[in-house]
């Protein structure tokens, strides 16, 4: 539980994550279209990316919270994961700006508004938090396997 002790830990090592299955999409693609060699790299990659985007959209929000980001650091934390292997020069940035604490704040103080108390309570019971973050995780991620690849939603 030592990479999930601080925000810093937990941001960093999602960052990473998020670059990594990048990679394996991307991997996978260029073996689907300049290869021409099959889709199940693309297949592999993009389910593993597709989650691990997941994964780290709802930690950007709990570390948002509890270390009181602005809207607009929200918004890049989240759009860092939108471009290829942004995340991580992102999370450099933050802690750089001291936006990745070294203790979690919620833990201790009491939150103030509706998102503060339900990140207040998913710090002070990590592990149902953490069950219930992965189970809507996966809700979505399903639902949105069911939709098929993004290029395909609005066609």
């Amino acid at each position: 539980m030592r990479l999930f002790s601080t925000p810093y830990r937990l941001y960093r090592l999602l960052a990473f994550a998020e670059m990594v299955t990048w990679t394996l999409l991307l991997a996978g693609m260029f073996v689907k279209y300049v290869l021409q060699a099959g889709e199940w790299l693309v297949r592999i990659g993009g389910g593993l990316h597709g989650f691990t985007f997941l994964a780290y959209v709802v930690v950007t929000v709990l570390v948002a919270v509890d270390q009181k980001w602005s809207l607009r650091d929200l918004a890049l934390g989240i759009g860092s994961a939108l471009i290829p292997y942004l995340t991580v020069p992102f999370e450099r940035w933050a802690e750089r700006r001291e936006l990745l604490g070294a203790t979690w704040r919620l833990r201790t103080e009491p939150g103030t508004s509706l998102p503060q108390k339900v990140v207040a309570l998913a710090l002070r019971r990590p592990i149902p938090a953490a069950v219930v973050a992965l189970v809507v995780v996966a809700v979505v991620f399903s639902v949105l396997l069911s939709l098929g690849p993004p290029t395909e939603w609005f066609s």
